[in-house]
């Protein structure tokens, strides 16, 4: 199966699929509030940090959340409000949340797995480098880690929350792109209307995969699929992960 090149200069949804994000977003809440239960103690109780997009708010992924701590996961909201991105110098914005990161190690005993929506994700994965023995495993939600650059819509609203993008230097989209060294998943979609999928993409590899949902963006965190898919991910035994295999309907 051919590869994106991560040097390809990608483009930004169509205007028309950003325009459709709010209600498809409405719709998959919907469906999930509606035709999809917690498949009930399928956790091990480890904890697992939930970091929401930007612009996003606590309460944007309380619903993920909710769903995994009925899994039988320990789920932690990331603890610092609305995401309005890094202050300061990246790295040493990093240093709190890795700390963190390393307290619920601590106070657990056990590894925490990180899941991280869109920016959220970009958090996530650089923490995870930074203290993989801290770290079970990487998630991310439509997070565009191998093109940040004129291919979201995120962009403008991150200049507006933050004043600019100045920090993203071509050796830090480099290292952006980096896996990290542990188990590692990027769900993307392909209808994704803020930012352009194949930024989305992890190169295969015996601890990294990218699995493709039909979701919105604003709707990945609630998805059913999505949720299902996460789900699975954190429940496999530590030092035992596999590569995700979608089941077939009986």
């Amino acid at each position: 199966m051919p590869t994106v090149s991560l040097r390809t200069a990608h483009q930004a949804p169509p205007l028309a699929l950003l325009a459709m994000e709010p209600l498809r977003a409405m719709f998959d809440f919907a469906a999930s509030r509606l035709a999809f239960a917690p498949a009930q103690q399928i956790g091990d109780g480890h904890p697992v940090v939930v970091f929401p997009g930007l612009g996003g708010a606590p309460f944007t992924t309380s619903h993920l959340r909710s769903f995994l701590s009925g899994c039988g996961f320990t789920a932690h909201c990331w603890g610092r409000g609305v995401n309005t991105g890094p202050e300061g110098d990246f790295d040493d914005w990093l240093d709190g949340l890795e700390a963190d990161v390393r307290r619920w190690h601590a106070q657990s005993g056990r590894k925490v797995s990180l899941v991280g929506w869109s920016l959220g994700g970009i958090y996530a994965r650089e923490l995870a480098k930074r203290c993989p023995e801290s770290v079970r495993q990487v998630i991310t939600l439509g997070t565009p880690f191998a093109s940040l650059r004129g291919s979201t819509h995120a962009e403008t609203l991150y200049k507006f929350l933050h004043g600019d993008v100045a920090q993203l230097t071509p050796a830090l989209d480099a290292r952006l792109r980096e896996c990290p060294p542990v188990p590692t998943t990027s769900v993307y979609s392909k209808t994704d209307g803020v930012v352009c999928w194949r930024g989305c993409i992890e190169r295969k590899s015996a601890l990294s995969e990218s699995v493709e949902v039909e979701a919105s963006h604003l709707g990945m965190a609630t998805h059913p699929e999505v949720l299902r898919i996460v789900a699975d991910r954190l429940a496999q035994p530590e030092g035992q992960w596999r590569p995700w295999r979608r089941k077939r309907l009986a």
